[in-house]
């Protein structure tokens, strides 16, 4: 695995910071670096800037590269590592975790243990462990209705998600979300949502709730950071431009990660958008664009940082595309043939678990049994989740218009948890509500 990246920055001039320690973290820029896009799409990228237009740009925005930044460290340390031996075996056993847990998905969803659709993460894991393992408990995290793998990544245990999955009480919306709208108030998992776009303004709702706490009600260590996950195909929706809108003009401190796996549902990204590369939108906005390899858990990690860092020292939002690819269809009811088996093949060459391996064990940070030891215990974990939830309680009736209504007893169901539909005295109009 390189440790050069082909990431860009694309930063406004000037910063606008409100912090005296911004200036210290200033980057530097290197207008207009020529990368590549990534992967099977690098060729579909368009040049289309004209020489006057690229002056006017090169006036108020410029460009550099994550690898830039990644030389510096490198030139000041010791060694040639991004990461530790403990950082790399917990970086691991996410990602890990992350993808048993989904093949475990599939496997009890075909045996009738789940129900409707579930969309399954696999492949894409390098992003939510790289930006999610840098998150405090108090950080928030909007998901999409691929958040299982999120909600893990951000401390829900197995057994939380696996019971929510099987629709069990035991489930960390006791058993009323399912595979799409998971949720943890312990975790500051704001939650899954169904409908493209919709957990973006969530999340800059949070982002302007800590924004608000430290400087309105000066509660002096409310540094939180929300992180904001969707995909390529939302990013043409309204909700998107909004909330980048919003989040430059308040200087929120939230990172707007795109996870962009090239295909929204069977439509693909570059069929979608009249330009393909995301992290453009984000100067118009007045805030950093990137571009990263969303494949490489260290080059997403080194993003992740720098985004972070900037949101939690109060320098504002930052649009963060991660170029992944999931290895199986949209969801499992999907049979997945309207991709080029090519492309596919491609990028399972690149899968991003097999990459973090190669480069420990190559650096001789860990040893091929340490890496054994955690798969096995991964498994173990698996394992444990599905026998807790198919043992698990489902909710009970009287639980199905809690979080609906605000006042449930005095709706439908009656104080003995029974429907107030079934006493024959409702439908007669005599019975006392």
């Amino acid at each position: 695995m390189s440790l050069t990246t082909s990431t860009k920055f694309a930063q406004p001039l000037p910063l606008n910071t409100t912090s005296s320690r911004s200036k210290e973290h200033k980057l530097l820029f290197d207008p207009f670096r020529t990368n590549s896009f990534l992967g099977s799409t690098h060729k579909l990228r368009f040049n289309s800037l004209s020489k006057s237009n690229q002056i006017n740009l090169h006036r108020r925005s410029a460009i550099v590269a994550v690898s830039d930044v990644v030389k510096e460290k490198k030139a000041k340390s010791s060694t040639n590592l991004l990461i530790t031996k403990e950082e790399g075996l917990e970086l691991y056993e996410d990602m890990v975790l992350g993808r048993a847990f989904e093949d475990m998905c599939a496997q009890m969803y075909y045996r009738g243990k789940m129900f409707g659709f579930v969309h399954l993460y696999n492949g894409q894991e390098a992003v939510s462990t790289g930006f999610i393992k840098l998150l405090k408990q108090e950080d928030s995290v909007a998901s999409t209705y691929r958040d299982h793998v999120h909600s893990l990544s951000k401390g829900v245990s197995a057994r939380a998600v696996m019971s929510e999955l099987f629709g069990k009480a035991t489930g960390c919306c006791r058993g009323q979300g399912g595979s799409m709208h998971m949720f943890s108030k312990e975790h500051n998992v704001l939650g899954g949502f169904a409908f493209i776009g919709e957990g973006i303004p969530v999340a800059t709702g949070a982002a302007f709730s800590s924004k608000y706490r430290r400087e309105v009600l000066k509660e002096a260590d409310c540094d939180h950071v929300t992180v904001a996950f969707f995909g390529d195909g939302t990013c043409n929706n309204g909700q998107f431009f909004e909330c980048l809108n919003m989040a430059a003009l308040w200087k929120l401190p939230i990172v707007f990660v795109v996870e962009n796996n090239l295909w929204a549902i069977g439509m693909s990204h570059v069929r979608a958008t009249s330009d393909p590369e995301i992290w453009k939108k984000g100067p118009a906005f007045g805030m950093p664009g990137v571009h990263v390899d969303g494949m490489d858990v260290l080059k997403v990690r080194e993003v992740a940082k720098e985004a972070i860092g900037r949101a939690r020292r109060g320098e504002g939002p930052t649009l963060v595309e991660c170029e992944t690819y999931r290895f199986r269809g949209h969801s499992l009811a999907d049979p997945d043939e309207l991709r080029d088996p090519a492309e596919k093949a491609h990028y399972a060459a690149r899968d991003p678990i097999t990459a973090l391996k190669r480069y420990m064990i190559d650096n001789n940070l860990v040893t091929e049994q340490e890496l054994k030891t955690i798969e096995k215990k991964i498994d173990e974990v698996v394992e444990d989740a599905v026998e807790f939830a198919d043992e698990s309680p489902h909710p009970p009736r009287s639980q199905l218009l809690e979080n609906v209504f605000a006042d449930p007893k005095g709706f439908g169901i009656g104080p003995d948890g029974r429907y107030r539909c079934e006493d024959p005295k409702f439908t007669q109009g005599t019975a006392h509500v």
